[in-house]
């Protein structure tokens, strides 16, 4: 629930042209940035909101419940704010981000609409796309690994096991049979090719060959 306030209500219900957005984008080393989409500076919670940052709100999505929700956020790249150096080293994974609806005329005036961590960032052509994950989005992760029938490692790393020559190019559709026959890599494999699955319920006895519980694969 927003916390709002009655003069704040009020603002939004007229339909007054006063109203602006700001975000404050912190950090994970501590430090904190601020935009708006007004066409000067403001002043929101001790940090000031650059204007001509070129932030704007993009596509946003929300639900009630756990449901994670999402925004996305787009810009240019400003050597002032968000530079292309800063994105390739990582520095805005996870940044904490706060999305405001403030009046530009008495900043005090101002609402929380959404709150939520940076998924990811692209750049593009000198400007950037944010995706935004909402605050359940951490109920969603995998902790630790899931069991299924394909391999949950990435070609060519350390679970992997194969170096970037036996890989050469090829690519991995994470099955057991394209593991051992295509890269002879079975002792690496580290899905669960043996897991029942759906079709398992219908199964029945093999005719002939041994029956000692072994592996139908």
């Amino acid at each position: 629930m927003r916390d709002l306030s009655e003069e704040m209500a009020a603002r939004i219900e007229s339909g007054a042209a006063m109203l602006c957005h700001a975000w404050v984008l912190r950090r994970t080393d501590g430090e904190t940035l601020g935009f708006t989409d007004h066409d000067r500076d403001l002043e929101l919670e001790g940090v000031v909101c650059r204007a001509g940052s070129g932030w704007t709100a993009g596509a946003g999505e929300g639900a009630v419940g756990l449901a994670a929700g999402g925004l996305s956020a787009s810009g240019g790249l400003d050597d002032a704010a968000i530079t292309e150096d800063d994105i390739s080293t990582g520095l805005y994974d996870q940044a904490r981000v706060e999305l405001w609806r403030v009046d530009w005329m008495k900043p005090a005036l101002r609402v929380r609409l959404w709150a939520g961590t940076l998924a990811r960032i692209r750049r593009a052509n000198g400007a950037f796309v944010a995706d935004l994950d909402g605050p359940m989005a951490a109920l969603e992760r995998v902790v630790g690994r899931t069991y299924g029938r394909t391999c949950d490692a990435v070609l060519g790393d350390a679970r992997c096991g194969l170096s970037v020559e036996a890989i050469a190019g090829r690519r991995c559709d994470k099955r057991w049979s394209s593991c051992t026959g295509r890269f002879g890599n079975g002792v690496n494999f580290q899905g669960f090719p043996d897991i029942p699955g759906d079709d398992f319920i219908a199964a029945r006895p093999a005719d002939g060959g041994r029956h000692d519980g072994g592996s139908r694969r």
